[in-house]
């Protein structure tokens, strides 16, 4: 008699399917900044960090889309005063599958991940 031994199932992570963080701000950046950021950069989102360096939430182009005509409110309005998608965020050791249950729950194509501190360490796309 021959005995198999399988591998022990593992469930795949946050951690294991998370990309790198990408373009930072801070949210006192003003609207008007965050714009050009995101136009020059070709990028769709930014991720945003308050003045402790903690994860503020995820800024779209469709966050963006009420400013667009420029005027000089968006020269003084900080980005932290602008609606986006803010907390609770995943973290790396949170299944992937609840995680993604999540993010369908929220409406969210992608979500922060941050460390027990609150700081980005990645981003996770559905």
């Amino acid at each position: 008699m021959t005995l198999t031994l399988e591998p022990p199932m593992t469930t795949a992570t946050v951690g294991d399917r998370m990309t790198g963080p990408e373009l930072q701000i801070s949210d006192d950046i003003m609207v008007d900044t965050a714009m050009d950021i995101l136009q020059s950069s070709g990028a769709d989102h930014l991720l945003v960090r308050d003045e402790d360096g903690r994860c503020a939430g995820l800024l779209t182009r469709l966050h963006l889309a009420p400013f667009q005509a420029r005027s000089w409110y968006t020269e003084r309005t900080p980005i932290r005063d602008v609606l986006l998608d803010r907390a609770p965020f995943a973290t790396a050791d949170m299944p992937a599958g609840e995680a993604a249950a999540a993010m369908r729950s929220r409406g969210l194509e992608l979500w922060p991940v941050v460390d027990h501190d609150g700081h980005v360490i990645g981003l996770l796309s559905l």
